[in-house]
């Protein structure tokens, strides 16, 4: 169903398990994603939760897109909160596992998860995530390609947060070679028909 009751909820679902997929990485502790590395990186310097780091860093790069005129959608809005709430929360649940073999199935899990709630949330298509519209955003404003730009972007906050004490691992490279394919392949049934193509991202 594609009426905007449905695609709210599947929005708000896939922002929430995003969020606790999230936690799930954190605990398996072999690897981030860039912006989550990022994440990690600032809890150690500052006196705030995981999920708190990621709302503000959210609400931050979302202020961003005021200068490169980037108009936010209710689903961009949510992201900013629901996402870090959630991350939160999955974190106080999940005991971290001493296990290398319970480690490596939360990070399967955590990533195969990622890239079922992003295309929940890209599906319903009520607004990018505030880190994919300051892509999105310097791509209509300097005409360079999304590949110049989502890398540029993903690893500055992958290099400075492993300086500020991210975990980077198997997990990161495992992550960035399977949550594209992953979003693809789950966004054939989470969809809403619209004429535009949906950019696969992450937040």
């Amino acid at each position: 169903m594609n009426t905007l009751a449905a695609r709210l909820l599947r929005l708000n679902a896939g922002l929430f398990l995003y969020g606790f997929t999230m936690a799930m990485l954190v605990e398996s502790t072999l690897g981030l994603d860039p912006w989550d590395v990022f994440h990690e990186g600032v809890t150690e310097h500052v006196d705030l939760t995981f999920g708190q780091v990621v709302i503000v860093v959210g609400a931050s790069v979302l202020l961003l897109w005021i200068p490169l005129r980037q108009k936010p959608g209710v689903g961009t809005v949510l992201n900013v909160f629901v996402v870090g709430l959630a991350a939160d929360a999955g974190i106080a649940v999940i005991a971290q596992p001493h296990d290398l073999w319970l480690r490596i199935a939360l990070l399967l899990g955590g990533v195969v998860g990622n890239g079922f709630a992003g295309a929940l949330y890209i599906g319903a298509d009520l607004g990018p995530g505030p880190r994919d519209g300051l892509w999105l955003g310097l791509v209509r404003r300097t005409g360079r390609s999304v590949r110049v730009w989502r890398t540029v972007i993903e690893v500055t906050v992958l290099i400075v947060g492993f300086a500020l004490g991210g975990t980077v691992g198997a997990g990161t490279v495992l992550y960035a070679l399977t949550i594209g394919p992953l979003v693809q392949f789950f966004l054939r049934w989470t969809q809403v028909e619209r004429r535009e193509e949906v950019s696969v991202g992450s937040r």
